[in-house]
């Protein structure tokens, strides 16, 4: 498959995130709700996508949900319990970089839950799903799916640089020996959660650039957005200095000019 050139991949992703704009401001206007689920192969780039989506948004009204492991408090609650409290109100949209399908995929492949827990867990999703959706939360669910030898790669990658070894965790490390066991993981939750209703969209993530675009693209034409061009506003002029005496610029706690050593070299 040939690969987006960079300059091209760039001009299309600068209009889908226009695009985003729009779907955001309709979002807000019309009080909906949205929540994005991003699932997939670690290092098959959910966080990029995510990236890119919230850009050039507003913070105050899309937010993205990335939960540690549960505290001991957590345990004790019905598992769904922490979940619901990070859903939108009227007006929001909420991305969450993984979700409630831990329990189908780390938790199951690590045994961080028992099998009864894990058979509660797939019976109870499509449920859960469908009461959000009958009280007017708009669902999308996106599987990132890449191969052994791209998630290698990547994980190496992430060794290698130091600005990225924060990405890796030894729960991705022992990923690598559970490939299979993963695979059959994502199967049973699928084979359990693909429903009509709440269906999943498997994101081919072998290569970046083509699964950021095909994600962004496909999650604008999944929500009935109006794009609606922003009231131009006119900038008041600027206020004249007044005569009022200031303290002067010297008694301030100035940062050092660093940069100035980087122009001298």
């Amino acid at each position: 498959m040939a690969r987006v050139p960079k300059k091209r991949y760039e001009a299309e992703l600068y209009r889908l995130q226009l695009e985003l704009l729009h779907m955001q401001a309709w979002v807000q206007s019309t009080g909906a709700r949205l929540v994005v689920l991003f699932e997939g192969r670690d290092a098959a780039g959910k966080g990029g996508v995510i990236k890119r989506i919230i850009e050039h948004l507003n913070p105050r009204t899309v937010r993205v949900v990335a939960l540690p492991k549960p505290t001991d408090r957590e345990r004790g609650e019905w598992y769904f319990q922490r979940y619901v409290s990070h859903l939108p109100t009227s007006g929001e949209v909420v991305l969450f970089d993984r979700s409630w399908y831990n329990r189908a995929g780390v938790e199951r492949v690590m045994g961080f839950c028992s099998d009864e827990e894990h058979a509660r867990f797939l019976r109870a999703v499509p449920a859960f799903e469908q009461m959000l959706i009958d009280d007017g939360i708009m669902l999308r669910k996106y599987w990132f799916s890449v191969s052994a030898e791209e998630q290698h790669a990547r994980f190496q990658a992430r060794a290698d640089e130091a600005h990225k070894r924060w990405k890796l965790s030894p729960m991705d490390l022992a990923s690598l020996d559970k490939w299979s066991e993963y695979s059959h993981a994502k199967d049973e939750m699928f084979a359990h959660t693909d429903t009509e209703a709440s269906p999943w969209y498997v994101v081919d993530a072998e290569d970046q650039r083509h699964a950021r675009l095909d994600c962004i693209h496909h999650l604008l034409s999944t929500v009935p957005y109006e794009a609606r061009e922003p009231q131009p506003l006119d900038v008041p002029p600027r206020q004249t200095a007044t005569e009022a005496p200031r303290p002067p610029k010297h008694d301030l706690k100035w940062v050092p000019s660093w940069h100035e050593t980087l122009l001298d070299g």
